[in-house]
């Protein structure tokens, strides 16, 4: 067979008609396109989901650390005792939180029921901790005390040192750091009485076992009356 030089002319020629160089900003398009029907595939398939992980563990984050942060007003560390109400708050800031930031960023999490649940779930713990605050139902002895040590501790702080001129402001400021200070050690008595020997539950049984007299002290001094 001989070969047609004149055909293979012609064939490489409409190669050549075909081809077209590839430009960048097609190129740069295309990928786009491609970048962007991949995300909305991969949020319809779930898996965007990290997102709200991250969300969540935030929220959580900032709920114990609000929960921490509200001890630093106490008087001195040997008054930071757990306290029911105040984790009923953190977790009420918390909802809250939630609440806030998650209106604020709907563009950023779009998928609308997993947005709905968190809403419904905000809401009901805001509720339920407002409930368990303001009821006080789970506080006990015990814990009543525990939660007024540090409590008594923001008086003292707030009594020691603000700046206070007025002598009848001084000398109120004294006598409450000295009453907050005595309840402080009758309660810390009382609390480990009760650990030791139980509740006294009739006066007869609190008579037996009464609270020792505790004298509270103040830094603070007013000036002397001439």
């Amino acid at each position: 067979m001989k070969h047609d030089p004149s055909a293979t002319h012609r064939t490489a020629h409409a190669r050549m008609m075909t081809w077209r160089p590839r430009r960048p900003d097609v190129d740069r398009q295309s990928s786009k396109e491609s970048s962007k029907e991949s995300s909305k595939e991969s949020s319809k398939d779930g898996g965007g989901h990290m997102s709200y992980w991250i969300f969540g563990a935030m929220i959580a984050t900032s709920t114990v650390v609000m929960l921490d942060l509200m001890y630093l007003n106490t008087y001195t560390w040997s008054h930071v005792r757990w306290s029911e109400t105040r984790a009923y708050m953190a977790l009420l800031m918390g909802a809250t939180m939630a609440i806030i930031m998650l209106g604020f960023m709907l563009g950023m999490y779009r998928n609308a029921k997993l947005n709905i649940a968190i809403f419904v779930l905000a809401i009901a713990t805001f509720a339920g901790s407002l409930a368990l605050v303001r009821s006080q139902v789970t506080v006990q002895d015990s814990s009543w005390m525990s939660a007024m040590i540090p409590h008594h501790s923001i008086a003292i702080l707030t009594s020691e040192r603000a700046e206070i001129e007025d002598v009848r402001a001084c000398e109120l400021a004294v006598g409450i750091i000295e009453a907050q200070q005595r309840e402080i050690d009758e309660m810390e008595w009382i609390i480990a009485d009760i650990e030791e020997n139980g509740k006294a539950l009739t006066r007869a049984e609190a008579a037996a076992r009464p609270v020792p007299n505790f004298t509270g002290e103040s830094i603070r001094s007013c000036p002397e009356p001439h």
